[in-house]
């Protein structure tokens, strides 16, 4: 176990990588069960609102990624101020990205159906966060060799050709798996192959005068909503708590 860890964690310098995404989500999920008792009106925790100025936490989520991030750069990959600097980078992006639908919709929608996003984008900055620490590399450079890396040419056209799969499954509305695929190419190559999202910018494009292309796309969208939406929010419910149910239409 020691020669596992030194060999793969502290050799690469991977001790404040580690660091930040075991203080992110530690910090993720105290936030969430704070607010989740606040919301229940349960335990000594209130919120933050000096003058009547509600002071959320993404205030000094922010203040900490500053702090965290350029004392990070500063410091390099090993030491003690290496592994400090990672803590604080991460406790900051728990708080921040605990209220990402907050900053992208400009409005509290914490408990809304909206704030769901935030619980999105925690989960994937953490999955992208083990998938560094397991050894991948952007855009399929670590399938490569080490005289594949040196060779320029190669170097650029795998770049180029995993990138192009990215894109092409963002244009197509395939978010989740673009952003994965920039560390697992072969995932953005599944994307880039199967039919786009109804209404994205591909199906406009090129499936303006194929019928039945169109007709695929919104009966596979509609059937993969079905099977994995009801699934995903209960997800997103136990770990970040239901939303506030829309008032009735009167």
């Amino acid at each position: 176990m020691s020669h596992w860890w030194h060999r793969n964690i502290l050799e690469p310098g991977k001790l404040p990588l580690l660091l930040a995404l075991l203080s992110f989500l530690l910090t993720f999920l105290v936030t969430r069960t704070i607010t989740r008792l606040i919301r229940a009106g349960r335990g000594p925790f209130r919120n933050v609102s000096p003058g009547g100025l509600h002071i959320h936490h993404v205030v000094p989520g922010i203040v900490l990624l500053v702090v965290g991030g350029f004392g990070a750069v500063g410091s390099g990959r090993h030491g003690v101020a290496a592994g400090i600097c990672a803590v604080l980078f991460g406790i900051g992006a728990g708080l921040v990205l605990d209220e990402f639908a907050l900053i992208v919709h400009l409005d509290d929608v914490y408990w809304s159906e909206e704030g769901r996003r935030s619980v999105e984008v925690v989960v994937l900055a953490a999955a992208l966060g083990m998938l560094v620490i397991g050894g991948f590399s952007p855009l399929g450079v670590n399938d490569m060799s080490a005289q594949e890396q040196h060779d320029r040419v190669s170097l650029i056209s795998t770049l180029l050709i995993n990138f192009s799969f990215v894109l092409i499954a963002l244009l197509k509305g395939k978010t989740w798996m673009a952003i994965i695929g920039v560390l697992v190419p072969f995932v953005a190559l599944f994307a880039a192959i199967r039919l786009a999202r109804p209404g994205t910018f591909w199906a406009r494009r090129f499936y303006g005068r194929r019928h039945r292309a169109r007709a695929r796309s919104a009966l596979r969208a509609y059937r993969h909503d079905r099977r994995w939406n009801k699934i995903g929010r209960r997800v997103q419910d136990v770990i970040g708590g239901a939303p506030d149910r829309a008032d009735p239409p009167r």
